[in-house]
């Protein structure tokens, strides 16, 4: 981990001039603090902690993870659309099967829609106590060491405060660090967090807080994120994207072993002797998420899956061209489809 503010910032600079942004295993309790759920207006106060890790110059971990949508559960006469979260291998410095093909439809103006559908969703985990929680029904764990997901927009204002030269200790110090305090409002209808900052006056860990990071320790924050896929789990990923672009339904049968649908525990019976691994519940997706809006942050499988609302890390800006003819959301999947197999076969 950093022991300085001026490690931090030389990191984040020179992850800045590099041109990127800043890059659970569970059992279902509720560690992970839904920050999302406080009600408009109201303000939660937060105070980071350090990550286990020592390797970690940072006190979070990011996450790249890629909606898959698909029109039911094949077997399932009643099953409704769902969706797949995947990691995308972006992630751990790889290249990204998924985002390989996806970045070429931002050449055609007809396929930004499609190509923003399935762009990575980018969101960052911490870790720390809850000092103030406006959220009356949340039950604080036997572990008050809590997990944080946090979107883009509320990362980007941690970011900042780091920057700031007139900052002078590390926010997570334990004598003298600061609180993060998340501010709840709306804009075009979506929640707004741009309010949010750090607090001003620095302050100690009180007896409690030292208590229970000396009874249970920091978290290894790389212990929750997403296994990293192998092999198999890439065949399976891109199998998934293209069933996904083809508009089938999910197949439990060929990947329940891997990934599943959110939500989705119980699934047909002629998928039962395949799907024996252990399933991660995802949460639901808004509909339409807008750009700046917080964006779903769901796990891969065998992650503690909060419930939580998307932001979605910004597609890439395709570049100004016109379109032959505008096609059908069918045929323009179906061209998709066909320039990836054909691809495939040429490779």
């Amino acid at each position: 981990m950093a022991t300085s503010l001026a490690e931090i910032r030389a990191k984040l600079q020179a992850t800045e001039n590099r041109g990127t942004g800043g890059n659970s295993q569970g059992g279902g309790d509720n560690a992970i603090y839904a920050h999302w759920n406080i009600k408009e207006g109201d303000t939660a106060r937060l105070r980071f902690l350090p990550d286990a890790n020592t390797d970690n110059t940072f006190f979070w971990v990011e996450r790249n993870m890629i909606n898959l949508s698909f029109a039911g559960i094949k077997g399932s006469a009643d099953s409704k659309p769902v969706t797949v979260q995947v990691p995308c291998t972006e992630m751990w410095g790889d290249p990204c099967p998924i985002l390989a093909e996806v970045r070429t439809w931002f050449k055609d103006p007809s396929l930004e829609d499609m190509g923003r559908k399935y762009w990575k969703k980018k969101s960052y985990l911490f870790q720390g106590f809850v000092r103030e929680n406006p959220i009356t029904d949340d039950q604080t764990p036997e572990n008050p060491i809590r997990r944080f997901i946090i979107s883009p927009q509320i990362f980007n204002l941690i970011k900042a405060a780091l920057l700031d030269p007139e900052l002078e200790n590390l926010p997570t110090d334990y004598q003298g660090g600061l609180d993060f305090i998340i501010t709840k409002t709306s804009k075009g209808g979506y929640a707004d967090y741009s309010t949010s900052k750090w607090s001003r006056k620095e302050s100690a860990l009180d007896a409690t807080e030292n208590g229970a990071v000396e009874a249970h320790g920091l978290h290894n924050l790389g212990d929750f994120l997403p296994k990293k896929p192998g092999e198999a789990e890439l065949k399976v990923m891109k199998e998934m994207f293209e069933a996904s672009v083809d508009g089938q339904a999910y197949d439990a049968e060929r990947w329940g072993n891997y990934y599943r649908p959110r939500g989705q525990f119980n699934l047909p019976a002629t998928a039962a002797t395949n799907a024996s691994a252990t399933p991660a519940a995802q949460p639901a997706t808004p509909a339409t998420p807008a750009p700046t809006a917080e964006a779903t942050p769901a796990p891969a499988p065998a992650v503690e899956a909060p419930k939580a609302e998307p932001v979605a890390e910004a597609a890439p800006t395709a570049p100004v061209e016109t379109p032959a003819e505008p096609a059908s959301g069918g045929q323009r999947a179906e061209d998709i489809l066909s320039m990836i197999r054909n691809r495939q076969k040429s490779s």
